[in-house]
């Protein structure tokens, strides 16, 4: 994998959540490494995983795959999911696919933690 092929994750524990702040678009190329990250963050949280997306100005079919798949597993192991902050252009995605009627998308990070 290239340096290019992967998006700067940051994340912190707040009570029993984990937010996950990915930098940057998320495409094909990036959107294995983020996969990764999540998953790991998914292990980790106690109870809730937020991902804040106030730092990706896009997102691509791969991207909200990913996100798809966090989900489930999130609700495989009985831990909620969390979106907050999307950009517009990516909020538009979400509508436009109606997903935002399946994740649960709030305005910011304390919403999403009390989610």
């Amino acid at each position: 994998m290239h340096d290019a092929d992967q998006i700067e994750v940051q994340s912190e524990t707040r009570g029993d959540a984990i937010i996950v702040r990915p930098i940057g678009d998320i495409d094909l190329s990036r959107a294995p490494h983020l996969r990764e990250q999540l998953s790991g963050a998914l292990q980790e949280a106690e109870a809730r995983l937020v991902i804040n997306l106030d730092d990706v100005p896009y997102m691509d079919s791969s991207g909200v795959a990913t996100l798809v798949e966090t989900m489930q597993m999130c609700r495989r192991s009985g831990k909620k999911l969390v979106l907050c902050q999307l950009q517009d252009r990516v909020r538009s995605i979400f509508e436009i696919a109606r997903l935002d009627m399946v994740f649960t998308i709030v305005e910011n990070t304390d919403e999403a933690i009390n989610a």
